[in-house]
């Protein structure tokens, strides 16, 4: 694993009743033992900013990705791409898992993409904790426009600092402006994506 991420560690944040996990059966008998798929299963992932998948109420599995785009016109794909569990959504990308080489892509079904986002399921959890815990905590001082003008490039540090610690360690989630984090932390720094009962929701809007 890139990153130390655990069970307790992400329930100490969050609480048991806001982290998401997939079960062993929701993904194809040989790749239900590989590493993302565990992490997937026994750590799991904060709600909100990203959402896991739910498995299909017939079968018990998650949608392969051949199941939600033709595979064979997306841009640079693998060849077993169609192969891959469909684990989650953010903004308007699916979020496949390749369990051989344990790497999360990015699949824009409209423009017909496939990007890699994280070298490793650690990755993915390691940021979406980082990300939920900083809408979540972070605090507007109430006072005059100079107070806010502070506040916002206090914001705007915090969430550079999200983005230096991660790609220290996986360059991909923040490869390029257009990858679905980058664009996510650009909403974040602009005020934008605080949850209604966040400190900084209450600040922003009352």
């Amino acid at each position: 694993m890139l990153f130390d991420v655990n069970r307790k560690q992400v329930t100490g944040i969050f609480g048991k009743d806001r982290i998401a996990t997939l079960p062993a059966s929701a993904f194809p008998p040989a790749t239900a033992d590989t590493e993302g798929a565990r992490l997937l299963q026994r750590v799991g992932i904060p709600t909100g900013t990203l959402w896991l998948r739910e498995p299909d109420e017939d079968t018990g599995r998650l949608p392969l990705l051949h199941d939600v785009v033709n595979a064979e016109n997306l841009m640079d794909a693998p060849a077993d791409a169609g192969e891959w569990p469909v684990i989650g959504w953010l903004l308007n990308a699916h979020l496949a898992l390749d369990p051989m080489s344990g790497k999360v892509y990015a699949v824009d079904t409209d423009e017909e993409t496939v990007q890699e986002l994280h070298a490793d399921v650690s990755s993915l959890v390691h940021l979406t904790v980082h990300i939920q815990r900083l809408l979540e905590e972070f605090t507007f001082n109430e006072g005059n426009d100079a107070d806010e003008e502070a506040d916002f490039e206090r914001l705007e540090r915090e969430t550079a600092l999200i983005r230096q610690e991660t790609s220290s360690i996986d360059p991909f989630p923040f490869q390029h402006d257009d990858t679905v984090w980058s664009v996510v932390c650009d909403e974040l720094a602009a005020g934008r994506r605080f949850p209604g009962n966040s400190p900084g929701a209450r600040a922003l809007y009352g």
